[in-house]
């Protein structure tokens, strides 16, 4: 797998400085690279509790984009997924280390334990005052002894940086930082692992599973299971959280792992909130990505029920562009329809002959989805035939309410439906078609001159003619042999749809921005579903 990378060993101090960079001067590091990476806060005065946290790199925005303030005072970085060394420590203590002290933030791996615990050591031997807080959030191994620390640190970085940005002593600090540790839990999954820089991928998670429990590190879950969507996916991990969550009110941290997309976590967002465990969860934060594991697709959720105090921590707001803040749960708002927008309703009535012909034609397309996707894919954003099995859908949903006895009413309505349902210019053309082809045949028009009148208004509409590699190359054809029967239009549509495969310059859709070399020897997509329409009707 490629990746945008230089040298392997360059890869965490080269992103370092990208950080750095683009932090508008806000942070700085010490002058020791490559042993020693250390992200500091540049306007640090040592006079109040310095937070330091870290560990392996391969988690950002964890850990140097949370150093700023409200939160740490430093970030002190391993290379991927590897504890940093204890003199790399100990230059981050002693680098923002005043008489007010220090808490080290170290998650529950051995590697940082030992490294943090000998630093802290070495740093009080050197007479400052150190406290140090074993983050064990992690609830996927329950028999483990000693838990692993994942994503619900971060709810200890922001609570533990409040306080210190407040001037509360040391004790203070480390007292709530413990009293936080000891409520979060937090449980992931994913859908692949992820893929460390310069090495080969781990293909461990097979297509049609998911791995439950799994670390930050890549590390293996507790076991696999089925996959089957967002919803069963979220139940699982609710399920197991719910068993262990505090009692009272929950804020819920979600946390995508690294290539999850943001559309994703959106809807695992909803289907959190649709959970058992929905209606106990007041406020979100996220989904974001927080404590990530590289590239790996999955998502954790985090818990925590805090009292009054440190919610009022959990919610001051930090300028940090990594920390998206704690937003209160809302229902979703629902403003009406201005009236321009609401489609006055056909009269339905009833035409077994109709109604069985759409329903034909809607199987037709619902059948072809993923090979049309998959024809998309070669040339465009691969959507297709979800675009055309979605309309498919909806206009199935609503033969009851068509004037399927009126075609003249037909076209108009099946028009207004794909406007509403359909996205994208296929839709609008879909919709301008059917509307013209209603507006034709309420002037005398037949099927046919009326089908056409529709084609003629989407090519001045949208601009595309025969030759630019659209549907209009299937569809034509087909509408001027419709008249001699529906085997001769799809022999037509056939021939057209197959010549769109030796167009290598689209003029119009979004064909037109793709090169060549994609184009060559593969159908238009919007041809070939036209194509296979007649074909099957044919049969």
């Amino acid at each position: 797998m490629s990746q945008f990378i230089n040298q392997r060993e360059d890869v965490v101090t080269e992103a370092i400085d990208g950080v750095l960079t683009a932090s508008g001067g806000t942070l700085c590091r010490l002058d020791g690279f490559p042993q020693i990476k250390v992200v500091l806060r540049s306007d640090w005065d040592k006079s109040k509790v310095a937070l330091v946290s870290g560990g392996g790199s391969g988690h950002e925005p964890a850990h140097a984009g949370f150093v700023g303030k409200g939160m740490l005072a430093a970030a002190v970085c391993g290379d991927v997924f590897a504890s940093p060394s204890v003199d790399a420590v100990l230059a981050g203590i002693l680098a923002v280390t005043g008489p007010a002290g220090c808490l080290l933030i170290v998650k529950n791996y051995t590697g940082d334990r030992l490294n943090f615990g000998l630093a802290a050591e070495r740093a009080r031997a050197f007479g400052l005052k150190v406290e140090m807080v074993i983050v064990d959030d992690d609830i996927a191994l329950p028999d483990l002894p000693q838990p692993r620390g994942v994503a619900g640190t971060l709810f200890i970085h922001k609570i533990a940086g409040a306080l210190a940005e407040h001037g509360e002593p040391l004790e203070t600090v480390a007292e709530a930082a413990r009293k936080v540790r000891d409520g979060v839990v937090s449980l992931g999954m994913s859908l692949d692992t992820c893929t460390v820089p310069g090495s080969p991928k781990e293909d461990r998670i097979p297509h049609g599973k998911a791995e439950l429990g799994l670390g930050i590190h890549g590390e293996a879950g507790i076991e696999q299971v089925d996959f089957r969507d967002a919803k069963q996916a979220m139940d699982l991990v609710t399920s197991k959280l719910e068993a262990k969550a505090p009692a009272g009110d929950l804020v819920a941290l979600v946390n995508n792992l690294g290539a999850t997309t943001p559309l994703e976590m959106s809807i695992l967002t909803t289907e959190l909130m649709n959970s058992p465990l929905g209606g106990r969860i007041s406020d979100l934060i996220g989904p974001a990505p927080l404590m990530t594991s590289l590239d790996m697709r999955g998502f954790s959720i985090s818990l925590i029920a805090p009292d009054a105090e440190l919610t009022t921590l959990l919610r001051e707001t930090v300028d940090l562009p990594a920390w998206p803040g704690v937003a209160a749960v809302a229902k979703p708002a629902l403003v009406p329809i201005p009236d321009g927008v609401t489609h006055i309703q056909p009269t339905p009535s009833a035409h077994p002959g109709h109604r069985a012909f759409v329903e034909t034609c809607c199987d037709i397309l619902l059948a072809a989805e993923k090979l049309l996707n998959a024809l998309d894919a070669k040339s465009g954003d691969g959507d297709t035939g979800s675009t055309l099995a979605m309309a498919a859908r909806d206009l199935k949903a609503a033969l009851d309410r068509l004037p399927l006895a009126d075609l003249t009413q037909l076209y108009r309505a099946i028009g207004n439906e794909l406007s509403q349902t359909m996205g994208g210019s296929s839709g609008v053309l879909l919709a301008i078609f059917f509307s013209a082809a209603g507006e034709a045949s309420s002037k005398g028009a037949d099927t046919v001159d009326a089908l056409k009148e529709g084609l003629e208004r989407v090519m001045q509409v949208g601009g595309a003619k025969p030759g630019d590699r659209t549907m209009i190359d299937a569809l034509g054809p087909a509408l001027d042999r419709l008249g001699d029967g529906i085997a001769a239009a799809a022999a037509a549509a056939r021939e057209g749809a197959d010549h769109t495969a030796t167009i290598t310059q689209a003029k119009a859709g979004r064909a037109s921005y793709v090169s060549a070399a994609n184009l060559e020897g593969n159908n238009d997509p919007g041809a070939e579903a036209v194509a296979i329409l007649f074909e099957k009707l044919a049969e």
